[in-house]
């Protein structure tokens, strides 16, 4: 009588050890993934956090007289440590000077059929302050854009001289909506015929 009142209860016992197996299985598995996904975050955060410090380190050593570390005592006032912040509270920089567009789809002809144009134009203003400018003529300014996209032909923007020509196009478009000179360059940051 005693040995079959041991057998269920070893049984029982069994049963209960594959559970903490299993237990312990979906722990290391569920460790083993949030190890997995920590590693992932942060490999993308360091590789960010390097690339803006060599992206910082790169602008500091290219301009150390614009008031960098090792910039003469009189530069901080051109943008170093303790400097006033640049006009209009923008941040300094070149991105602080660009504006960028929606993007352009028009319609093209190439001489056989309709394809597609898709344009990314970015303006470089010559000061931050003209943003306010664009963006109370921007439909003007855009209006003058898609018309003078859509009259070309897939032969006028084909090579590098064409996309030149479009870009001094572009910008006296823009000069007929905002007084001239207020828009340095202009730049294609997509250009896509399809």
């Amino acid at each position: 009588m005693a040995k079959e009142e041991q057998a269920p209860v070893e049984a029982e016992a069994e049963g209960g050890g594959k559970k903490k197996l299993i237990i312990i299985g979906a722990a290391v598995a569920v460790a083993l993934i949030l190890g997995i996904v920590l590693f992932m975050v942060l490999g993308k955060s360091d590789k960010k956090t390097k690339a803006e410090g060599d992206a910082a380190q790169a602008e500091g050593a290219a301009a150390p007289a614009a008031g960098g570390h090792g910039a003469p005592a009189a530069a901080p006032a051109a943008g170093g440590h303790g400097a006033a912040p640049a006009a209009g509270g923008a941040a300094a920089g070149p991105s602080a000077n660009i504006f960028p567009m929606d993007p352009f789809i028009v319609n093209i002809y190439d001489g056989q059929e309709l394809r597609y144009l898709k344009v990314k134009v970015e303006l470089e203003m010559v000061s931050p302050a003209i943003k306010g400018e664009i963006e109370g003529r921007l439909a003007a300014i855009r209006d003058s854009i898609l018309i003078l996209l859509s009259a070309k032909t897939l032969q006028d923007i084909q090579d590098v001289q064409g996309k030149n020509t479009l870009k001094d196009e572009i910008l006296g478009a823009i000069n007929k909506n905002i007084p001239p000179g207020k828009i340095a360059k202009v730049y294609f940051t997509d250009f896509v015929v399809q």
